[in-house]
């Protein structure tokens, strides 16, 4: 089957390797070059982790742990490293997701906040520790090249500079040419609204510009990913944090201005760097907080942050993935694979439509 896949950030690309390796014939067409950080898909880090306080996320990460094992394998590149992670907060959000990984047979372990403050000596924890082994960091542009050049070693062919114009029927149109296709997947990250036609039923797409800093290290710590939930001690939307190539970073979950990805300015917000500061001040005796080393990403978002994953005629859409979908990223390209070949999804959390 001839295929078109618009968007080579991770999603994009991760379809394209998924839909090769079952033998079609995929053009993978990216409005910016490679390795460009105007996305959602660049940088060093991103955490990798099972702890979901549902089963089929729960699953769904261990699938995508497999297949990131399956990418480094056939691209001899290491791309996901294990650290093990931490979730702490309240009892009642770090409970289901004990409950879950016990489900899913997979090793955790319940803290309180000293014992594991001894244990990892960078961090201050908060009234219920959930620690979880097999969790860690991804590189994120290792990533998405490893997927791009698995993809291409079964035959893909990858088309940067190329933004697409207009999607009519099963053809995708550039400002070079006019690709014909028997189906086309749409991976466009925060550009998925401007790509589709008005037509297509999607759910209100929210994109923002969010502000992450690294910050250096102030002991020899052991540093896991960790998430802080909100509602215990902490009074916002929720904190993450890994140790990567440029310091342990941390960021805000989805509290950055809402902007339009071709009119962005890549400033950091000065408030949300110092909330950051703040933070690190009080939470991650480990770091200098006042190294704050700011960049930009963008989250585009779904009103109840599940994904979009589903097909309409002979187009697959998976966009909204709501600053949580990397870690998934070979798994959504394996369903985005599934879809374009017919199967009907196992779940309705990813439809299109209102939500």
């Amino acid at each position: 089957m001839k295929l078109v896949v618009v968007g080579g950030g991770v999603i994009g690309a991760a379809s394209a390797w998924n839909l090769a390796r079952r033998g079609h014939d995929v053009t993978l067409v990216e409005q910016f070059g490679p390795g460009h950080k105007n996305g959602a898909s660049h940088g060093t880090s991103r955490i990798f982790r099972h702890a979901y306080a549902d089963d089929y996320h729960v699953g769904l990460a261990a699938r995508a742990y497999a297949l990131w094992r399956e990418l480094e394998n056939d691209t001899a590149t290491e791309l996901l490293t294990l650290t093990g992670a931490v979730d702490h907060g309240l009892p009642d959000i770090v409970k289901p997701r004990v409950e879950a990984l016990t489900r899913a047979g997979l090793a955790s372990e319940v803290l309180d906040p000293g014992t594991a403050r001894n244990r990892w000596t960078g961090l201050k924890f908060d009234t219920t520790v959930l620690y979880h082994p097999d969790a860690g960091r991804l590189h994120a542009d290792r990533s998405v090249a490893a997927f791009i050049a698995a993809a291409q070693a079964l035959g893909a062919t990858i088309e940067y500079g190329s933004p697409v114009r207009e999607i009519r029927g099963t053809d995708v149109s550039t400002d070079a040419r006019t690709y014909s296709a028997d189906q086309i997947v749409v991976a466009a990250g925060a550009w998925t609204s401007t790509v589709l036609s008005t037509d297509i039923a999607l759910p209100e797409l929210v994109t923002t510009q969010e502000q992450p800093a690294h910050f250096a290290p102030a002991l020899d710590a052991n540093w896991p990913s960790f998430i802080h939930h909100p509602g215990a001690e902490l009074q916002s939307e929720g904190i993450y944090g890994l140790q990567g190539e440029e310091g342990v970073k941390i960021g805000e979950h989805g509290t950055g201005p809402v902007v339009h990805p071709d009119a962005r300015d890549f400033i950091p917000s000065p408030d949300g760097v110092e909330r950051l500061r703040a933070y690190a001040r009080e939470w991650i005796p480990g770091v200098d907080a006042d190294s704050a080393d700011p960049l930009t990403c963008l989250y585009t978002t779904t009103p109840d942050s599940n994904f979009i994953i589903d097909r309409t005629g002979n187009l697959t859409v998976a966009g909204g993935f709501s600053g949580h979908g990397f870690k998934f990223a070979p798994a959504v390209g394996e369903l985005v694979a599934d879809l374009v070949d017919g199967r009907s999804p196992s779940t309705s959390l990813f439809r299109l439509g209102s939500r």
